[in-house]
């Protein structure tokens, strides 16, 4: 998911943020000294970031990660000016620029999920994400042209790390880095590790559409994880599973899109055309132990498409999906098969 700049997020938008964020139940959250969680939430990385504690009562944790959240806002966003990753689009075709340990993990971690989908998700897509703006106010469909004179400009061959002074550089001119799709996964990790240093076994990070269950409840038991239904606008479920110490990433067509002569274009967008995924599905969830891995997988199991995301997935260890088509059908992978449960009766379990 993209980035975006702070001073476009309204009321509404935010609204639709959270709307098509995965629920989820907790049943009884208090511990056994009746303490109620300890939860804080902020707008950040274009999305509501909401984190909460059920068994530790120490508001400086909370300040540590919403610290941290907000170092790497300024650091990956390609929407704010004078960031790492600004930087590292300015010099594309110049020279190479050191970047920090953050900075580096995620963009080395994001190549390697652009050749293990063969491009389906390229962190060099950038100017294609410019030029669509989508979930910006001035987001447009662009001209055939447009699209065409940036196209040229996509390929992760063509960036350059350094491990030994961690630099990155973009051969090309032009040539422009969007972490959007792997930033929000990348930071949800971070916030788990930064509650595990701290003690803390029993929490739940909320990053719009991803969703960390850290640990387990404090009763013991698992975290149940309500998936998103991608065609509801109020936040209802088709089904849940259950969970210990999982990331859940949710996206689907209707969660960020522009409509033009009565034709909806969503965010999902190809890195060798220039537009949005067109096929089957409206939705794909990602169950995996990291957040990072889940989402990069978001986009690329869903420009797969059903049949063939789910022999990838299942071909892929401690990785599962969930695929919900636009026909209202649902698909699941071998390690969900005892797990999750369809709740809504609008849709169906096809296998």
């Amino acid at each position: 998911m993209k980035l975006i700049n702070k001073k476009h997020i309204n009321l509404l938008s935010i609204f639709s943020l959270l709307i098509f964020s995965l629920s989820f139940s907790t049943g009884c959250v208090k511990n056994n000294k009746d303490i109620a969680p300890l939860s804080k939430s902020e707008i950040l990385m274009g999305t509501v970031v909401k984190v909460t504690i059920y068994d530790n009562q120490k508001e400086e944790i909370l300040d540590k990660i919403f610290n941290k959240v907000k170092e790497l806002e300024n650091t990956l966003s390609i929407n704010e000016n004078g960031t790492l990753v600004d930087k590292i689009n300015e010099s594309a075709g110049k020279a190479p620029v050191k970047v920090d340990d953050d900075t580096y993990t995620i963009i080395k971690k994001g190549l390697e999920y652009s050749k293990l989908s063969n491009g389906l998700f390229d962190i060099t897509i950038g100017p294609i994400v410019k030029l669509w703006n989508i979930g910006l106010p001035e987001a447009k469909v662009p001209s055939q042209t447009e699209i065409d004179s940036k196209l040229p400009y996509i390929g992760y061959s063509d960036v350059i790390l350094n491990d030994t002074d961690k630099s990155v550089f973009l051969k090309r001119e032009g040539m422009m880095l969007d972490l959007g799709g792997i930033a929000k996964g990348y930071t949800a990790d971070v916030i788990s590790n930064i509650l595990t240093e701290n003690n803390v076994s029993s929490a739940i990070v909320d990053l719009g559409g991803n969703i960390f269950a850290h640990g387990k409840k404090i009763s013991g038991d698992k975290w149940r994880i309500g998936i998103q239904d991608p065609f509801s606008t109020r936040g209802d479920i088709i089904g849940s599973i259950s969970v210990i110490n999982k990331s859940i990433v949710t996206s689907g067509i209707y969660e960020r899109f522009i409509e033009e002569n009565g034709v909806k274009y969503h965010h999902i967008l190809s890195p060798s055309n220039g537009f949005p995924y067109d096929n089957e599905l409206a939705g794909i969830t990602i169950v995996s132990n990291k957040s990072i891995d889940g989402d990069a997988l978001s986009t690329s199991v869903f420009a797969m498409g059903v049949e063939k995301g789910l022999e990838f997935v299942n071909s892929q260890p401690d990785i599962d999906a969930i695929f919900v088509t636009k026909d209202n059908k649902v698909y699941i992978t071998s390690g969900l098969k005892d797990n999750f449960k369809i709740t809504n009766e609008a849709f169906s379990l096809q296998n």
